[in-house]
């Protein structure tokens, strides 16, 4: 499986290109985790992320190694973004591309519940004045 995992500081749409046709893929699932107006039932205007950057990339990577074995893909391109995100900003992509959707969809769901769990990033809220 090929892997790509980036960190980044500016918004993710100008760090996530449009996957190229490729005969062995069937299924490219695709999540944007985006900023919501309220963390824990108190209103924010932004979460702040900061990483430990060469481990949680170091752990990404592993995890998705990890799960290529119960869910065999081809691709999966991360880019989860640090520094401070506003409401509606995307603050984490994952792109997976397999043969059929079941890979596709069960990789990418187990990545975001091992990434929650496993990785050295945080976040803190920012309230609105």
């Amino acid at each position: 499986m090929q892997v790509e995992v980036e960190i980044v500081e500016a918004p993710l749409e100008e760090y996530v290109p449009r996957p190229a046709a490729s005969a062995d893929v069937g299924a490219l699932a695709e999540f944007w985790g985006t900023v919501r107006d309220e963390e824990g039932g108190t209103k924010i205007a932004a979460l702040h992320y900061e990483a430990y950057q060469s481990m949680a990339k170091r752990q990404m990577e592993t995890i998705l190694l990890e799960l290529e074995t119960a869910f065999p893909c081809q691709r999966v391109h991360v880019v989860h973004r640090r520094g401070w995100i506003p409401v509606n900003e995307a603050a984490i992509y994952v792109g997976v591309q397999a043969c059929h959707r079941k890979e596709a969809f069960g990789l990418l769901t187990s990545f975001m519940d091992r990434l929650k769990q496993d990785v050295p990033i945080w976040k803190t809220e920012a309230r609105p004045c």
